[in-house]
This record gives structure tokens, sequence and C-alpha cells, in this order.
């Protein structure tokens, strides 16, 4: 506890707010948590497994607040998040085994995507449409891909599940990010499980920082059910873009460097 002094601990707290409440809006709360834990001084390895501690306190504490309001069909849920939170467990433990390089040039152009997808698209309604693909085959297939995805690697999970959970299952605008939150939570609590037995948490900060995600959790759900899709459509779509420009920024990013080699 010595090492971290009580200003650092309260910047923490106020950029876990910050996330926590992206988060619970449109996902890519890690934009902020994970460059601020690197900065604070904490090793790759521990800034991963801080910053999945408070992310799963603002995950789990959305879901929550979305439940309480009607907005998840647990019938439909569970199957969903129990799929989700066994693969990012399995991914988590996956991490050291596959080298990340192919899912840092993939997913930039994974997330473009998804943000010129939802940017022009009005796949974002009030309402529920009609399903694409049955339960089973989602709990069984997408769920796990996401989820282990979300424990090998992380960023954009969220705008993953939201695009599929949309897509696929048809979903109107809150019940599909209620039902994200949820998901993403069960994988969150799945990788995080592992990251706590490699003792790779540092507790007092991520207890810090979870206190703040918890409370920016409450204001994002507030927020996302008061506005709808008014304000979840252009979070997603901004959160994504940002997600791949800062991937991409990384000058060992793959991508990056094989399009520099054709200049």
């Amino acid at each position: 506890m010595e090492h971290f002094s009580l200003e650092l601990l309260g910047l923490l707290f106020l950029a876990a707010f910050v996330a926590g409440t992206f988060d619970a809006i449109a996902g890519g709360g890690g934009l902020i948590t994970l460059p601020a834990l690197l900065l604070a001084g904490l090793p790759p390895a521990a800034a991963l497994g801080t910053s999945k501690l408070q992310s799963t306190f603002g995950s789990v504490t959305a879901t929550r607040a979305f439940a309480k309001r009607g907005l998840i069909d647990w019938k439909t849920a569970w199957p969903i998040a129990l799929a989700a939170g066994l693969a990012g467990l399995v991914g988590a433990l996956c991490a050291s085994l596959l080298s990340p390089k192919v899912l840092a040039a993939l997913v930039p152009v994974l997330l473009i995507v998804i943000a010129v997808y939802f940017g022009l698209s009005k796949a974002l309604k009030a309402e529920d449409g009609p399903a694409r693909l049955a339960l089973p085959v989602f709990a069984g297939f997408v769920a796990p891909l996401i989820g282990f995805y979300d424990g090998i690697f992380g960023p954009g999970a969220g705008a993953f599940y939201m695009v599929a959970i949309v897509t696929l299952l048809g979903y109107g605008v809150l019940k599909a990010t209620a039902h994200t939150k949820l998901a993403n939570a069960a994988s969150n609590v799945g990788a995080l499980a592992l990251f706590i037995l490699k003792g790779a948490v540092i507790w007092p900060v991520g207890l810090a920082m979870a206190a703040g995600a918890f409370l920016g959790a409450q204001l994002g759900s507030r927020l996302a059910v008061r506005f709808g899709a008014r304000l979840i459509k252009p979070l997603l779509v901004t959160i994504s873009c940002a997600m791949a420009i800062k991937l991409l920024a990384d000058p060992n990013n793959p991508l990056r460097q094989a399009v520099a080699n054709l200049f």
C-alpha cells in the first residue's frame, strides 16, 4: 500500500469512474484504465489483471442496474453468460500460448467495420426485431467465441457482443446493451479468476478503481436508459474508432508495420 500515494489512488479512482460510465453505455473503458495503470508504473501483466478487476466490478454493476429495470430476459441470458464466462477463462488460460500479433492486426479493422456499420445502418432500434440465429446456436458458438477473445486479448469485446446481439438476436438498443453488459461481465469474471490465481492483481489499486467503476457504471446505465439510441449509437461509433486508432498507434502493431513497409 505504501507504494501508492492517496493522490495516485484518487486519480486512478477518477479514471475508473469515467471508464465505468463509458463502459456501461458503449464499452471501451479499457482505453482509459489500462494506459492509466501503465502510467502509474504497474508492469503490463499487473496492469492487465488490475484493470480486469475494476472492469469486472463495473460490468457487474451495470448488469445489475439494467436487470433492476427489467431489461434482461434471464431465460435467454443465462446460457449466453455461462458460455461467455467459461470461454473468458479458457481465453485467459491461452493468453500466454497464443501470439497476440494476429489479433492486434485484425481487431482494429473489425472495430472500424463495426463503427461504419452502426454509423450508417438503422440496426439500433428501440424495438426488438426478428432473430437471425437460434439461441442455442448463439450461446454455443457466438458467445464463446467473443468470450474467448475477451479473455485472450480484450479490446472491443463489448462492441463485438453488441453487434452480435443486435444483428443475430434482433434485440432493441436498450435490451441489447443490457445483455451485452451481462455477457461482458461473465467473460470478465472468467478471465479475472485466472488473473487472481496468477497473482496479477494489485489489490489496493484494483479496489480503489473498482469503487470508481461501480459509481461510473451506475451513472452510465442511467444515462443509457434515459437517452437510449441517441446516446448509445454515437458513443459506440466513437469508442470503436478510438479503440482502433489506439491499437494502430502502437508502433509494434503488425498492421501498421506492414503498411509502413509498403512505402
